[in-house]
């Protein structure tokens, strides 16, 4: 792809990278591929982290952790849980004799995550990954960086809301809560930008209009660009940015100044 030419600063909030010799998606290229298609869209910083697996994520954050030395990436910790997502009463009972195993993401782990300057978020899909314990999350509340998840069908805004919007510290909400392109969902979503003020969303894979443009002109300080490389090519992401119809100042609040009030280390 050309590179693109807009004089935008862009600051990728959703950015998946493996080492070498950790990757087992076929679809997840080389970090030297995704620096380069990083570039060709003007991204300057993007905030990355593993791809799901099971078990443990501390070697794959580690690994996330040494690919960002000297590379336009900043890591994000992907963390864990033992519970499940509640789907039903019959959830809240199965997670009754539910506890947490040596691979899932403990209280200590956050506080190491949090102190060790090498993270400056954190990132879990319950769907896949489970969902933290509450001394999981009291202590992401006492460590305050900020957690992204993934929101859509299988942990849809309801369960985010009762999850994780009770705590304070901020929340960004990945795929506008709607993965995959469901209408309904991103439009609840939104809503939630009313009522919390540490709830943000990120606009990777949303590819409709309608709901960008409502967000970003309703709630322009809390959407975030999201790219969702390297499945999304960031060259796509950012024109379906550009060529949203909304003032340029809005734009250079999406591209990197929203990112940048709440992750210091991403901003100029």
């Amino acid at each position: 792809m050309l590179e693109l030419e807009h004089g935008f600063r862009i600051v990728d909030t959703h950015l998946v990278v493996e080492s070498d010799d950790d990757r087992r998606n076929s679809d997840i290229g080389d970090p030297e591929t995704i620096e380069r298609e990083l570039h060709q869209a003007g991204v300057v910083k993007a905030i990355a982290f593993s791809d799901e697996r099971d078990g443990s994520y501390l070697k794959a954050n580690n690994a996330v952790a040494r690919m960002a030395v000297d590379r336009p990436f900043t890591a994000a910790a992907r963390i864990n849980g033992a519970l499940l997502p509640k789907t039903g009463p019959t959830t809240a009972v199965r997670n009754l004799t539910r506890s947490r195993n040596d691979h899932h993401t403990t209280p200590e782990d956050i506080e190491q995550y949090a102190y060790e300057d090498r993270f400056v978020a954190f990132m879990i899909n319950p769907a896949t990954d489970g969902v933290p314990d509450d001394a999981v999350l009291e202590t992401l509340e006492s460590v305050g960086l900020p957690v992204i998840t993934f929101g859509g069908v299988a942990f849809p805004p309801a369960q985010i809301e009762s999850t994780f919007l009770q705590y304070d510290f901020p929340v960004i909400i990945a795929h506008c809560g709607g993965y995959p392109l469901n209408r309904e969902l991103m439009d609840n979503t939104i809503e939630l930008l009313g009522r919390y003020e540490d709830c943000y969303i990120d606009t990777s894979f949303v590819r409709f209009r309608d709901p960008l443009e409502r967000a970003i002109l309703e709630h322009p300080d809390r959407v975030l660009f999201g790219s969702g490389a390297p499945s999304i090519h960031p060259d796509v992401a950012v024109m379906e940015i550009l060529t949203l119809n909304i003032p340029e100042d809005a734009m250079r609040r999406v591209f990197s100044k929203n990112a940048a009030r709440i992750i210091e280390e991403i901003a100029p």
